[in-house]
């Protein structure tokens, strides 16, 4: 059973439609001890059937710990957004995001996807004047609580 409604689907199609880049999504899991691991699995496989340039990799959080390290993941269900060029070489895009993507996270999932996949942002030209003017680097954290 689908979680997607087929209207969301058409529209979620229309959206990656614009994408001039592949994206594959690591999906960091385990067995054992996350309750919420099969949910957000269920929720990745809709992905790829709206979009031949979505994949998603699932990754042993337990058996393949290097890899979680190398993408700065410390718990499940973790995802870690990553953009491959023309040429398929892997673009970190440091976008993370830990527990399962529900309810109003999924639609900020599907905007990482989208922006992650080339889609232009919707930030205006000021603001994009404004973040071009950082020259630190800057550690954003957003976290979400289920209402």
């Amino acid at each position: 059973m689908s979680l997607i409604s087929t209207a969301d689907q058409q529209k979620l199609r229309e959206s990656f439609a614009e994408m001039t880049r592949s994206v594959r999504l690591l999906f960091f899991t385990q067995t054992i001890g996350c309750e919420t691991c099969p949910q957000t699995r269920q929720i990745l496989d809709e992905l790829p059937a709206l979009s031949d340039k979505i994949a998603i990799e699932e990754l042993n959080f337990v058996l393949e710990g290097d890899k979680a390290a190398q993408y700065g993941i410390d718990r499940v269900p973790a995802i870690a957004i990553v953009g491959l060029d023309d040429s398929g070489v892997e673009q970190d895009s440091k976008i993370r995001f830990l527990g399962t993507p529900a309810g109003y996270a999924f639609i900020s999932l599907v905007h990482a996807v989208l922006l992650v996949g080339g889609r232009g942002s919707s930030l205006s030209d000021p603001n994009r004047t404004r973040i071009a003017a950082v020259n630190t680097p800057v550690t954003l954290r957003v976290f979400t609580t289920p209402t």
